[in-house]
């Protein structure tokens, strides 16, 4: 944060892009007026955003270090209840060992693995 007064709540992976996220508190970054709608902020500068998606998913890649994972991990590492992880999960393929590590991250970022070239 800037140090601001003022404080919004961004969600870094938009209601647009995965309503499921809105409720996970990983996914919203406090930030100023200025930084979260001005030009300087994320809906209003497409480097701006990219930069918070990339920095999020890389919090994923640290979060989520091993191939799969069961509901219960999924809820206890997104630090929420069940019935979220269950919308998470809703269009995923299950295995036996659970789901795959590289599937959820790209389901929690919206559908998509942000790169460097985006």
């Amino acid at each position: 944060m800037c140090g601001r007064n003022q404080v919004e709540h961004h969600h870094i992976v938009s209601r647009g892009q995965a309503v499921y996220m809105i409720n996970i508190k990983l996914n919203i970054k406090p930030v100023c007026i200025e930084h979260h709608k001005g030009s300087k902020g994320a809906h209003g500068n497409r480097e701006v955003d990219l930069k918070y998606k990339l920095e999020f998913q890389e919090k994923l890649f640290l979060l989520f270090d091993k191939d799969f994972y069961s509901e219960k991990e999924i809820k206890e590492k997104l630090e929420t209840n069940i019935n979220e992880v269950r919308k998470i999960t809703k269009k995923m393929m299950f295995y036996k060992e659970g789901y795959k590590k590289e599937e959820l991250i790209r389901r929690l970022m919206g559908g998509r693995i942000y790169g460097e070239q985006d």
